[in-house]
């Protein structure tokens, strides 16, 4: 608790300066009343709020922790174990579905992480929330501004609910130790809050066409709602919201599957992009490194340059992590052209595993200047999962016709043709496929009720066959693997040790 009681009662923020991409500085602290005042004070107020979904993704405290806690928690992606490296077992226990938790509270590093990190966006945006509507300046810059934080909030609650259940909920500044250890709001009553803040803000965003690049828009915020009512089951709501970012003429597919992601420098926020995460390459701090915590460690410095082609490659010793499993590689059909985009192989010649050719992620991988520093940005969302959505929605409500059109605008980009089989099922396996590595999959097996079911069977394939699944000969899975199949993560016994709540 002591970090987040931090996060939340300091009242200085991070300044930042406005090109086409969201660019944030350190700032001297000031406080809210005699910092928040002019339309650039908010401007870089919003800015600072965007800045903790930069963090989660990078390499803090022992690697991505936003991708651990989704996408290597799930069947997609596993660690490729190193038996010549030291423990790792901060990310093994959430691959292995061994997260130690007693009482519902964990010590595991990149939960408090996660945990901080989406606290941090929703305190910054309480402060904005809690001051814009005194300020004096454009109204329209100023519902922009607004927007913005009540999309943010609304989407870190979502991340939190959906990893967590319950958790305390935050609307104001917090002043004090008492205001910031709150009782756990309930799942019914953190939906009922994100769907307000969502609905909100897409009253006051402007348009994708009409935003500044990398910023929350009225798009946005109907898919993040339209995200909200399918985990809710709520189908007509969640086709209302889908329907009408289709129906806006805003987006559309990028005719190739691999153009939907950014390049190190160009293709950002294309007309596929709906949010993504910002990063921009260089020394003052906005880059990324995500990409080189999804490779089978140990890479010596020729493998690691010939996959990154940067001018300083150095090695990268440890264990790796976040390698695509047999299960996602036999998920695709024949003659899925998103299959190549998506995998393509590396050797590791300090591998102890078979002849040390691994699968890795490709549809991130994009050629840098500097060892560890790229900026290759992160999709929240893409138009093809608003497609996706609509086509559920219909589906379960007894659509099938026009649901099928939706569906097939996704696949036919991917050279497939009409899918074979119960509908609901091809809709729920193309969003493996098309949104593979994107850290959809575990929220998908909670929502759909097939977690422990997959996970179960997925785990009894490890440790039956535990050389397929990147483990040296003769090396087995822990005892402790896949011993704790829960939906929800434990809270962080760092902040349960100050707020007697949890």
């Amino acid at each position: 608790m002591k970090k987040i009681f931090s996060i939340l009662v300091v009242l200085g923020v991070l300044a930042t300066g406005c090109e086409d991409e969201l660019t944030i500085f350190p700032e001297d602290s000031l406080s809210v009343p005699t910092f928040y005042k002019t339309e650039v004070d908010f401007e870089q107020a919003v800015n600072g709020a965007y800045a903790p979904l930069r963090t989660v993704l990078n390499g803090t405290g022992g690697g991505p922790s936003g991708i651990y806690l989704k996408e290597m928690h799930s069947d997609n992606t596993y660690y490729a174990r190193n038996t010549a490296f030291g423990a790792t077992e901060q990310q093994e226990d959430l691959a292995d579905f061994a997260v130690p938790t007693d009482q519902g509270i964990t010590t595991n590093v990149h939960v408090q992480n996660v945990y901080v990190y989406n606290y941090q966006v929703i305190a910054r945006t309480n402060q904005i929330l809690a001051t814009i509507d005194e300020a004096e300046f454009d109204g329209a810059a100023k519902n922009n501004i607004k927007g913005q934080a009540l999309f943010l909030r609304a989407l870190a609650y979502f991340d939190l609910v959906q990893l967590f259940g319950s958790v305390p909920m935050h609307l104001v500044p917090v002043l004090s130790r008492e205001d910031a250890a709150l009782p756990l709001s309930s799942e019914d009553e953190l939906y009922t809050q994100i769907i307000s803040d969502a609905s909100e803000a897409i009253t006051l965003l402007p348009s994708k066409s009409q935003q500044d690049p990398g910023r929350a828009t009225s798009g946005a915020a109907r898919t993040l709602l339209a995200n909200v009512h399918i985990v809710r089951e709520q189908w007509a709501e969640a086709e209302a919201q889908a329907r009408a970012v289709v129906e806006s003429d805003e987006y559309m597919l990028m005719p190739d599957y691999a153009d939907a992601f950014s390049g190190n420098s160009g293709n950002k926020n294309n007309m596929e992009s709906v949010f993504e995460i910002q990063y921009k390459e260089g020394a003052e701090g906005l880059n990324g490194t995500f990409l080189y915590y999804s490779l089978p460690w140990p890479l010596d410095a020729e493998e690691v340059g010939s996959l990154m082609q940067t001018s300083n490659p150095q090695p990268l010793s440890g264990e790796g992590n976040n390698i695509p499993t047999p299960d996602i590689l036999a998920a695709y059909e024949d003659g899925d052209l998103r299959k190549d985009a998506s995998i393509t192989y590396v050797n590791s010649s300090g591998s102890f595993w078979r002849d040390g050719t691994y699968p890795i992620i490709n549809k991130f991988l994009e050629p840098h200047s500097l060892h560890f520093n790229h900026g290759v940005n992160w999709p929240v969302y893409r138009y093809s999962e608003v497609l996706l959505f609509l086509a559920e929605a219909l589906e379960e409500q007894g659509e099938s016709g026009e649901a099928l059109i939706y569906l097939n605008q996704v696949r036919t980009r991917a050279g497939l043709g009409d899918p074979t089989g119960d509908l609901g099922e091809a809709i729920f396996n193309e969003r493996r496929v098309e949104l593979a590595f994107e850290n959809k999959r575990w929220f998908d097996l909670v929502r759909t009720g097939r977690a422990v079911d997959v996970i179960t069977a997925y785990g009894n394939r490890i440790k039956a066959n535990p050389n397929d699944y990147y483990y040296p000969e003769g090396a087995e899975p822990r005892g402790n693997a896949f011993s704790n199949i829960s939906l929800r993560y434990g809270l962080p016994a760092s902040e349960s040790s100050l707020n007697p709540n949890f």
